[in-house]
Parts: C-alpha cells; sequence; structure tokens
C-alpha cells in the first residue's frame, strides 16, 4: 500500500512538473537556440534612408532603438499621460513603436498628430486626442498602411522578413528581431506584460500587418 502511494505520489509530481514545464515554455521563460540571417542565406536589406544622418540607416537603427527599450526592462500598465508619453517607467505594447522610431531620429508623435489633424476621416476618431492617439494600435496601423511599405503577413515566408519591420496584430504591435528560429521564423520583439521581451513568439497571433519603415515624409507634408 505505502509503495501505492509512493508510486501515486510520484506521478503526480511528474504532472506538476509536464505542466509547469508547458507554462513556462507557452511564456517564453525557457532559453532555446537561436540562429541569425546568415544562417538561412537571408541577406539584410539595409534602408536608403539614414533619417538622422548618423551613419546607421534606418531599419538598423529601429532594431537598436527596440533592443535599447527592451533593455530598460520597461514595465507593463495601460494608463493615460499629460503631455502623452509616459513618466513613470510603466509602458504599454505601442510605446515601443515611438521610442524605436525615435533612434532613428523621427517624432512619431508628430507625425501621426499631424496626419490626423489633416486626415481625420482616415482614422475613424471622434475626438482627437494627441496624449493617446500615437499610442493606440488602430492608428498607428492606419498610418503604416498609408506611408509604409507593406510587406507579407505569411511568417514563413521568411525571406521578407528582417530585423526593424514593424508587425501589427488585432490588439498588439512589435518590432521583427534579427533573431530566427529553426524554421527561419524571426522572433518577435515586444512588451505585453507577461512574455520575454524577444522570443520566438512572432506567430502566437493572428498577424494583420507587416511594415517597413521606408517613410517618405514628403507624401505627409
Amino acid at each position: 500500500m505505502k509503495l501505492f502511494l509512493k508510486f501515486g505520489h510520484l506521478i503526480v509530481l511528474f504532472l506538476i512538473l509536464v505542466l509547469v514545464f508547458i507554462a513556462l515554455n507557452e511564456f517564453g521563460y525557457l532559453p532555446s537556440k537561436f540562429f541569425s540571417d546568415k544562417d538561412f542565406n537571408v541577406e539584410f536589406s539595409e534602408s536608403m534612408i539614414d533619417y538622422d544622418n548618423d551613419g546607421i540607416d534606418d531599419y538598423t537603427d529601429i532594431l537598436n532603438g527596440a533592443k535599447k527599450f527592451v533593455a530598460m526592462k520597461p514595465k507593463y500598465k495601460s494608463a493615460y499621460y499629460a503631455g502623452g508619453y509616459p513618466d513613470d517607467g510603466y509602458y504599454v505594447c505601442t510605446d515601443l513603436i515611438w521610442f524605436s522610431l525615435k533612434e532613428a531620429g523621427y517624432d512619431f508623435k508628430e507625425l501621426i498628430d499631424k496626419d490626423i489633424s489633416l486626415n481625420k476621416e482616415d482614422y475613424e476618431i471622434d475626438i482627437i486626442d494627441s496624449n493617446i492617439d500615437f499610442r493606440r494600435v488602430k492608428n498607428i496601423k492606419v498610418f503604416l498602411d498609408k506611408y509604409t511599405q507593406t510587406l507579407t503577413t505569411d511568417a514563413t515566408d521568411y525571406e521578407n522578413w528582417q530585423g526593424g519591420d514593424i508587425v501589427v496584430y488585432k490588439d498588439h504591435i512589435g518590432i521583427v528581431s534579427d533573431k530566427r528560429n529553426k524554421e527561419g521564423i524571426s522572433y518577435i520583439i515586444h512588451h505585453d506584460g507577461y512574455h520575454n521581451y524577444e522570443e520566438d513568439g512572432l506567430t502566437r497571433k493572428e498577424i494583420i500587418g507587416h511594415y517597413r519603415f521606408n517613410l517618405n515624409l514628403e507624401e505627409i507634408n
């Protein structure tokens, strides 16, 4: 009888360990081997634009900006801030976008606020609020659809994905990493408060937009 109870306890312990492993893997806490563009003979396409004239092309700047953002280990909280920008160390997923674009020299808040003021109907906004409009996924997607290069949403078409691209979901947004998994699918850099900041999670949600930020400012001005 004691042997049977001991065996039963071992089974329960094993099942608990399996569940813990599944949970850790789902939320990206387990380390995994990653690959690079070179492993799949993918050549990084540099932007022809260096907007801030720092000697680094825009796509690389954006990627570097995303990595700097997550290196701060931002905490997650959805809140409204006078002036628009969070000032307390708490951020949401969309804050990664303006922060990353700032690394390339772009004032994304100014760009999207201006376009909303000129083309309010495109954004389907009743009341314009510059303190929050640039931090909404829906508004960012409208801007990206209008002014940047639209690319495939098929993550398995890995040759057309690279670090610095922007990926949009129904209620989430992130920057494509320069890391890849064993199938060549890119990692994602994002901030959702639950998963690792940079991880093999690009296809966890349905992708509804994939963009490369080759912005023509003359189209907006």
